[in-house]
């Protein structure tokens, strides 16, 4: 998840800190970073993480070493928001030029798309230098590296752009060059889209070539999610309904590749999880919003794996505004961070006026940092 819990300079905080060491405390076998920008030009809140020349190394150490303890791992989800990258902060570029409703992005030249792979591989190393136990390369959720496997935002005539194959050159390309940076036994996992839930976008036909694709490169690890953060997309757990969401798919990949797989989103119940694991459809299950409303749910099911045990309960919202139930979920995160998720209260209104003003009061740290 995006906990957009960064100091607005690309640096970790206390809160931020704490959030993770409470998950490797409750169980979570392995904690990603949401949206840890390896370019600060593009990034996609001013709360995230960067991995580069200006990152507080101590800051990033200490985070590390609180968050990989009984076992756990942590990673930076690297990424690049590319045409979502906030506004505020950064003149969006993608694969293609765009100008839709809600969209404006110029597109990137070939010696950009070409810079790509060394700018990740850095950003790898860096966190391997500073104590993360691996790294996962963000590939889903409309953002850049989504955007060229997307016909719908990748409508390049290059070496980048035209079939599956093409549009999957950019990725293979970053996988390579990190795994040369970091070595053969440093672990690499990547997350892709299922598909984009939009028309014209990436399909799950498409989405399952890709995987093919993946399989013969040195990645350890593949997650499956689904849908963009294109302005007016719906969300996931808007247009699949209840139950989870891309077990369908991971079902028609797993005879398409021996590597590892999770599958991520729509999971509520330990029966679900339980399911999909045993049934070896996935390797394993990502967790997020289950870990915000409890983030010691994964210690509490496996103590009580023969035993009857209560599920998370989710909250409702009645006709929740845009950004609403995810401003709801981001702020929760920060109690936790806090160790005060026992008297969070807040309303869809009031989370979503703390997440903006937190963000606005973000531009302009981040921009000092990053002029």
């Amino acid at each position: 998840m995006s906990d957009s819990l960064g100091d607005g300079r690309g640096n970790p905080t206390a809160t931020q800190i704490r959030l993770y060491e409470r998950w490797a405390q409750g169980g979570a076998a392995l904690s990603l970073i949401g949206e840890v920008q390896v370019d600060p030009r593009f990034p996609e809140k001013p709360g995230n993480l960067v991995l580069g020349p200006t990152t507080n190394r101590a800051a990033v150490r200490e985070l590390t070493h609180r968050a990989a303890i009984d076992d756990a791992h942590i990673w930076p989800q690297l990424g690049h928001a590319g045409a979502l990258a906030h506004p505020p902060l950064s003149m969006p570029k993608g694969p293609s030029p765009l100008d839709v409703e809600g969209l404006r992005c110029e597109g990137m030249s070939a010696e950009e798309v070409a810079a790509l792979p060394a700018q990740y591989a850095e950003a790898a190393a860096q966190a391997k230098a500073l104590g993360f136990t691996g790294v996962q390369i963000h590939a889903g959720h409309g953002f850049l590296l989504s955007q060229f496997l997307s016909p719908l935002f990748n409508q390049r005539s290059d070496a980048w752009g035209g079939d599956v194959r093409a549009r999957t050159r950019v990725v293979v390309e970053i996988v390579a060059a990190v795994r040369q940076q970091v070595g053969p036994a440093f672990p690499v996992g990547i997350k892709i889209n299922t598909s984009d839930q939009l028309v014209g976008g990436l399909t799950a036909d498409e989405g399952l070539e890709v995987v093919r694709i993946l399989d013969g490169t040195s990645l350890d690890l593949i997650e499956f999610s689904g849908g963009t953060y294109f302005p007016g997309a719906p969300s996931a757990s808007d247009s699949l309904g209840g139950g989870p969401y891309f077990i369908d798919f991971a079902r028609r990949a797993r005879p398409l590749t021996r590597k590892p797989l999770v599958t991520t989103g729509g999971f509520k119940t330990r029966d679900q999880v339980v399911e999909a694991v045993a049934s070896g459809v996935t390797d394993a299950v990502g967790l997020a919003r289950a870990l915000v409303l409890d983030p010691a749910l994964p210690a509490r099911w496996i103590s009580a794996m023969n035993e009857e045990v209560d599920d998370p309960s989710f909250p409702r919202f009645r006709d929740p505004p845009p950004e609403g139930i995810t401003a709801w979920y981001t702020q929760r995160l920060t109690a936790i961070g806090e160790d005060e998720e026992g008297d969070y209260g807040l309303s869809l209104q009031e989370a979503i006026a703390a997440y903006q003003g937190r963000d606005q009061a973000r531009v302009q740290n981040w921009r000092e940092r990053f002029e």
